[in-house]
């Protein structure tokens, strides 16, 4: 059997944190090959891009971070076996200046443990 994919992205749109339906089937597929792996800690990284506020974005991250794992947990996942961190606007995925909206920066990263 082919090994799972041990990692995930999923993108909001600015200034969400509810599920495209194209970032619920990327939950759905990474639930579903958690429990294909039988993969017992997954972590859930939100991050935001610069257009808000250090305070504002670390609560964003948070709360996009906070629906991929309900997500995870609907559809099988164990919530003891979800943890979510916020990362805010550090470390984002393309380098930009204060203010900018960028996409790939808006995001949450599904990693197997």
């Amino acid at each position: 059997m082919p090994a799972v994919p041990q990692s995930y992205i999923v993108f909001f749109d600015w200034d969400q944190s509810v599920l495209t339906p194209e970032a619920l089937r990327i939950v759905r597929a990474a639930a579903a090959n958690a429990k294909k792996g039988k993969v017992t800690r997954i972590e859930a990284t939100g991050h935001a891009d610069r257009s808000g506020g250090d305070r504002y974005n670390m609560g964003l991250s948070m709360r996009r971070a906070q629906s991929v794992m309900a997500e995870l947990v609907r559809q099988g996942i164990g919530e003891n076996d979800v943890a979510i961190f916020a990362k805010g606007e550090r470390d984002p995925l393309v380098a930009t200046a204060d203010g900018v909206r960028e996409p790939q920066n808006r995001r949450v990263e599904i990693v197997f443990k």
